[in-house]
């Protein structure tokens, strides 16, 4: 296990254990959060246990030309029930992500320092967020961090049925026209990989990274 002094680095991602965890320690500045992930590497701890940084391999991600939309999911998107914008509401974003009951989890790993950490990321313009509302209530949402031709997600909430779905795919499409490379995922779950992301070699997710 590499513990992180107060000098401003990680070890090479190779170095992370089988589960993929890299280091534990340092701090969540806006320096040290952009090398993470710049680096592949993010955080992901509970409150009150220290800070663990993580860099899996397998890493989960969208290329974008393979994003599945389903039939049924073309048609609410056809009724137009939804509003999208970005970059609106980004604290109301992850203020939700923190509060929102997950199957098989008891907490939350958004912890008050991430949501400060990120609402500061956000003001750099770099941590950015998509909001879906419906009758003019903030009903869906993720965010994530842009790295100008990767987007890192993050987390994703929704009070009713299918507004994260709303929210991932405006993302996948306002990152197409913006012709960004892919999306990071993180981890497999089921739900991704049903809108088409698929597991790669954490190397050739780093060397993607690093174009």
């Amino acid at each position: 296990m590499y513990y992180l002094s107060d000098d401003l680095i990680f070890p090479p991602v190779y170095k992370a254990d089988y589960d993929g965890i890299l280091a534990v320690g340092g701090d969540l500045s806006p320096e040290r959060l952009q090398l993470a992930y710049k680096s592949g590497i993010f955080p992901w701890f509970e409150e009150d246990d220290p800070i663990i940084w993580w860099s899996p391999n397998p890493r989960m991600v969208l290329f974008l030309d393979e994003l599945i939309v389903s039939k049924s999911m073309r048609n609410i998107l056809n009724r137009n029930t939804f509003t999208v914008t970005f970059n609106q509401n980004f604290r109301d974003v992850i203020s939700n992500c923190q509060k929102i009951k997950r199957d098989g989890q008891n907490g939350t790993w958004i912890t008050n320092a991430m949501t400060e950490a990120y609402c500061k990321l956000h003001e750099m313009g770099i941590a950015k967020s998509v909001e879906v509302w419906q009758n003019e209530e903030l009903v869906g949402g993720l965010y994530g961090i842009d790295m100008g031709h990767v987007f890192c997600g993050e987390s994703m909430f929704s009070t009713v049925s299918n507004a994260s779905k709303v929210a991932f795919i405006a993302l996948v499409n306002h990152l197409k026209d913006n012709h960004y490379k892919l999306l990071d995922c993180q981890v497999h779950n089921p739900h991704l990989e049903s809108l088409g992301c698929r597991e790669i070699d954490r190397e050739e997710f780093v060397k993607i990274l690093s174009k």
